[in-house]
């Protein structure tokens, strides 16, 4: 069995966190061997903290990482890449859309691949979240040669990978950054169809003219980032052939 990472993504998320931990830990506890989850809370002000202290209470393998004000999904993210230390790695949201269970469908993959899971359809996205993913999905095809089927849904990463990407990108754009890179050193994506669960409680928090501000400042930033690092990469091909 390897051994898992699993980060759970938290901002006010009150109502789901619990069950969404427990979720997770079942699922854990016969996936992988040893395993650790790790709680992300992004500067909640609903309580989800103290739901999670709870919650956690009985499971010796999860833990809690506050960040004391509200960072922002890409801030999130690097938490937990930088804090994950087992061979398999995994980020999932706090508000219980994701199905664990999927991850008994991930067959065994050694370095040189990752998982990336896709939805058929997000019917409960609005129109203006729809448009911000088409977009997404566009400038990784043009700009970034990626054909991903979901970039921004869950995905499970090699650590060694992740510790030697040297990642830039501190919005919700570092999941673009992640793949753009694999996919210049030649790593191979095993795609995986997803369900994409409906909400208990609450309501989507992905979406705001704010989000859609960064998300175009650091587009002309990923573009920039990844063309350096292709660079970089056909440069120490080339130093090798010499």
């Amino acid at each position: 069995m390897s051994s898992w990472s699993l980060g759970i993504l938290c901002f006010n998320e009150v109502e789901n966190i619990e069950t969404t931990i427990k979720k997770a830990h079942a699922v854990l506890v016969k996936l992988a061997q040893p395993f650790e989850i790790l709680i992300i809370d992004d500067g909640s002000t609903d309580g989800s903290q103290d739901a999670i202290k709870q919650a956690i209470e009985n499971i010796p393998e999860a833990r809690i990482i506050e960040h004391i004000v509200n960072k922002g999904i890409g801030e999130a993210l690097h938490t937990f890449y930088g804090s994950a230390k087992n061979e398999n790695v995994v980020y999932t949201p706090g508000d219980g859309q994701f199905d664990y269970e999927e991850l008994f469908l991930v067959p065994t993959f050694k370095l040189g691949y990752y998982v990336s899971f896709y939805r058929i359809e997000n019917t409960t996205y609005s129109l203006f979240r729809n448009i911000l993913t088409l977009i997404n999905k566009k400038i990784n095809a043009v700009f970034l040669g990626l054909k991903l089927r979901d970039v921004n849904w869950v995905k499970i990463y090699k650590n060694e990978d992740l510790k030697n990407l040297n990642l830039q990108i501190r919005s919700s754009l570092i999941e673009s950054e992640i793949s753009a890179k694999l996919f210049f050193i030649g790593r191979k994506i095993i795609e995986i169809e997803s369900k994409y669960l409906p909400r208990a409680y609450g309501q989507s928090k992905g979406a705001s003219w704010a989000i859609l501000k960064k998300a175009i400042f650091d587009t002309m930033l990923l573009i920039r980032v990844i063309g350096k690092f292709r660079r970089q990469q056909k440069n120490n091909r080339f130093s090798s052939l010499s």
